[in-house]
C-alpha cells in the first residue's frame, strides 16, 4: 500500500514538475494517450525488455539481438522509464515496438500485461518496478534480471527495503555483473543467480569491430594524436581547457559536451584560446581545416564513433553528476581519465586496478594521468586485451535461459 501511494505521489510530482522542467515534461507528454497508441498483436510470441535509460538499453541490446537471431519470429517490445533513453532510441531501436513504461500502479501493470501478454520479460540492471513484475509473474511470464549490479547500501539490503527485497524473488533468474552482487543476494536468500559479467562489453567490442568511418573526422585525424573529451560537464571543462590553451595538451582535441544547448557551447567557445570548429557547421558545408586544434561535437550521435580516432580519452560526469560510459572509448583501445566520484560504477575501479584508467581530483592529477598515458605506447594494446577478456556475458545469459526452457 505504501509503495503504491508513493508511486501515485511520484506521478503527481512529475506532472507538477512538467510545468517547469523540460525532461519532466517529456516524461509526462510521452505517456499521454499511451493506451491508444500501442499496437494490437495476435498470435505472436512477445518478449519484453525494460530499460531505465540509454545506458541500460546498451546493456540489453546484445541480448535483444541474440534473442532476435535465435527467435526471429518473436515480437520484441522495448520500454523505457526515462526520456533520455526513449528519445535517443525510438527511431533506431532493436525492438519491434518501443515505448515508455506507464506509471507503476497496479491498474496500469494489469492492463499492460493483459494487452501485451509477454512470455518472457527482461529487466535490465537496476530496474525493479514491483507492480509490473508482480503482474508479469501472475500472467505466467518468465522473468529475468540481466547485467544486474548490487551494492551494500542498496535499498534491497536495508531495514526499509522489504517490498523491493520480496520483488527479487519474483525473478526466475538473475544475471549479475560481479561476484559481490551474488554474495549480497545470497545473504538474503536469493539463490537463482549467475555471475555473467556486463553485456556492455559485448556491445562496445562489437561496435569497435565495425569498419565505420566518419567522413568528416577521418581526414582531419589522419596520422594525428587525438585527445577525446567525452560527455563533459562544466567542472570537467574548467579543469582541462587551460591545459589546451597553454598548449600543454598540444595534440588535436575532440570535445563532446554532455549538454549541447547553445549557452553551454558558447561557454566552451569563450574559454578556448586555440583554433576550433563546430561539427554542425562542417555538416552544413564549412571546411574542416587541417590545422584546427579543437573539434567541438555540438550534436548527439557522433561521440561513440569519434572515439575510434582517439589515443587518450577523458570521460565526464565524475565530479558529481554520475560517470558516463567509459567502456566506449576503451573498446577502441583508449586509456581513460575521469573524476573522483565513481563508487557507483564498479567498472571504473576495475579499469584503475588494471592500469588502463586514472581517476583525478584536481588539475595536477589530471595532467599527470594524461602525461603518463601519452608516454606509454603499449597502453592501447593493454586496453584492447582487457576489453577482449571481458566479453561473453551475452552468451552466458542465452545459454542459461535456453537450458532451462
Amino acid at each position: 500500500m505504501l509503495y503504491t501511494l508513493g508511486i501515485y505521489f511520484y506521478g503527481f510530482l512529475l506532472k507538477l514538475g512538467s510545468l517547469f522542467h523540460p525532461k519532466a515534461k517529456k516524461w509526462v507528454n510521452g505517456r499521454k494517450n499511451f493506451w491508444n497508441k500501442i499496437p494490437h498483436l495476435s498470435n505472436q510470441n512477445l518478449v519484453w525488455f525494460h530499460c531505465a535509460s540509454l545506458g541500460e538499453y546498451d546493456q540489453g541490446k546484445p541480448i535483444m539481438e541474440a534473442w532476435k537471431k535465435a527467435h526471429p519470429k518473436d515480437f520484441i517490445l522495448v520500454s523505457f522509464f526515462s526520456p533520455s533513453g526513449y528519445e535517443n532510441v525510438k527511431d533506431k531501436s532493436v525492438g519491434d515496438y518501443t515505448c515508455y513504461l506507464p506509471l507503476d500502479t497496479k491498474k496500469n501493470a494489469k492492463k499492460f500485461m493483459q494487452h501485451f501478454k509477454p512470455s518472457v520479460v527482461f529487466f535490465v540492471k537496476y530496474e525493479i518496478w514491483v507492480n509490473h513484475l508482480k503482474a508479469a509473474k501472475k500472467s505466467g511470464a518468465k522473468l529475468y534480471s540481466v547485467s544486474a549490479s548490487f551494492r551494500k547500501n542498496h535499498r534491497f539490503f536495508q531495514w526499509y527495503g522489504g517490498t523491493f527485497r520480496k520483488a527479487l524473488f519474483l525473478f526466475d533468474h538473475i544475471f549479475v555483473q560481479y561476484p559481490l552482487s551474488k554474495e549480497l543476494l545470497s545473504k538474503i536468500g536469493v539463490q537463482n543467480v549467475t555471475v555473467s559479467g556486463d553485456t556492455r562489453y559485448d556491445r562496445v567490442a562489437q561496435r569497435a569491430e565495425e569498419e565505420k568511418e566518419n567522413s568528416i573526422i577521418a581526414p582531419w585525424a589522419k596520422n594525428e594524436s587525438i585527445f577525446v573529451i567525452g560527455s563533459s560537464w562544466p567542472d570537467d571543462e574548467e579543469m582541462i581547457l587551460p591545459y589546451m590553451n597553454d598548449y600543454k595538451i598540444n595534440t588535436k582535441v575532440i570535445i563532446a559536451p554532455h549538454e549541447i544547448d547553445r549557452a553551454h557551447i558558447q561557454e566552451i567557445i569563450d574559454r578556448l584560446k586555440v583554433s576550433y570548429q563546430l561539427y554542425t557547421n562542417i555538416q552544413n558545408g564549412e571546411e574542416l581545416k587541417r590545422h584546427t586544434q579543437v573539434l567541438i561535437l555540438d550534436c548527439i550521435g557522433v561521440l561513440a564513433d569519434a572515439y575510434r580516432y582517439g589515443n587518450i580519452a577523458y570521460v565526464g560526469g565524475g565530479f558529481g553528476t554520475g560517470l558516463h560510459n567509459i567502456l566506449e572509448p576503451a573498446s577502441f583501445g583508449l586509456p581513460v581519465i575521469f573524476g573522483p566520484i565513481h563508487k557507483k560504477f564498479p567498472e571504473a575501479q576495475e579499469f584503475i586496478n588494471n592500469g588502463i584508467a586514472k581517476s583525478c581530483d584536481e588539475n595536477k592529477s589530471f595532467f599527470e594521468a594524461y602525461t603518463l598515458f601519452a608516454k606509454t605506447p603499449s597502453i592501447q594494446t593493454q586496453v584492447k586485451e582487457f576489453i577482449a577478456s571481458k566479453r561473453g556475458a551475452t552468451q552466458i545469459v542465452m545459454e542459461e535461459i535456453q537450458s532451462s526452457e
